[in-house]
């Protein structure tokens, strides 16, 4: 009875969008939310194919549905369905957030929010730096945007295990941006030592090292890492990725993905609820989850 009385006719409903969708930490995160914070929402997974998204967001707005997230393959395809995306989504491309204002649905792109949030205290050591960014795609367009517009970084590196993308997404941020100081190269560890040691900071937005493959290192090269870096893993499980391991050895600091993740969802809470995410008491529940 007590269970049945949890959810009622006044309960609101959140989730996430994506395919696959299982391996999602969002509803143990923000259902974890909304029972400290005492909010009457639900928060679900759905997986949704590209194939069947149209068709997906107009019932979840017949519905009533107050918002969702939206995860790949879908961050970029979904821009066309919604009536306005924020600033920050429009430059990046890409929506990771939609609220649901009676029927009108509005994109947001929380994830710049993560990192901004993760990087902000090493924010004067970044201004005037070069950086290099491992991947070239959605999570590496938001980092990207968030050192030109937050970080005045004076040199981009991108490297991507095809570097056609790499130089994609050069041109596109020297086109949106007009930042051209980005170079594009091919992730050939041995030839990118060099790039990799004289970066003050080095951002893995790729799926490398992420479970099951936790052996996995964009480089396991030493001689990429040192102490006056900064290594900034997107990946959160593991929370500490073999990328990590090696940089950590060598006396750089290191940042796993997990502030990042805790502090989108957060900024995604507060435009569903207008409320504050408990930040601190969420990350350590998730870290200790992790790391079990």
């Amino acid at each position: 009875m007590q269970l049945y009385n949890k959810f009622n006719q006044s309960t609101k409903l959140v989730g996430v969008i994506g395919h696959p969708i299982k391996h999602s930490f969002s509803p143990l995160m923000h259902n974890l939310s909304f029972e400290l914070t005492k909010q009457d929402y639900i928060y679900l997974p759905f997986d949704v194919p590209i194939s069947n998204l149209k068709d997906a967001l107009k019932g979840m707005t017949a519905l009533g549905i107050n918002g969702f997230n939206v995860t790949l393959p879908l961050k970029e395809k979904i821009i066309p369905y919604l009536s306005d995306i924020s600033e920050e989504a429009n430059v990046i491309g890409a929506v990771n957030t939609v609220l649901n204002d009676n029927g009108v649905l509005h994109g947001y792109n929380t994830d710049v929010n993560g990192i901004t949030a993760t990087l902000n205290k090493y924010k004067e050591e970044l201004a005037d730096s070069e950086v290099t960014i491992i991947g070239a795609g959605g999570a590496a367009r938001s980092v990207i945007y968030a050192l030109i517009r937050y970080f005045k970084v004076a040199r981009i590196n991108i490297v991507n295990r095809t570097e056609q993308k790499a130089e994609s997404l050069k041109d596109y941020f020297t086109a949106k941006m007009l930042y051209e100081n980005i170079k594009a190269y091919d992730l050939v560890p041995p030839d990118l030592v060099e790039i990799f040691s004289r970066s003050k900071l080095i951002v893995n937005t790729a799926t490398i090292g992420m479970t099951p493959d936790i052996d996995d290192s964009a480089t396991t090269i030493e001689k990429s890492f040192n102490k006056d870096q900064i290594v900034f893993d997107v990946v959160y499980t593991p929370v500490k990725t073999k990328l990590l391991q090696i940089a950590a050895k060598q006396g750089a600091r290191t940042e796993n993905g997990l502030t990042m993740f805790v502090e989108q969802g957060a900024r995604s809470f507060e435009l569903w609820t207008g409320e504050t995410m408990p930040i601190e008491k969420i990350y350590k529940t998730l870290k200790s989850y992790l790391e079990e």
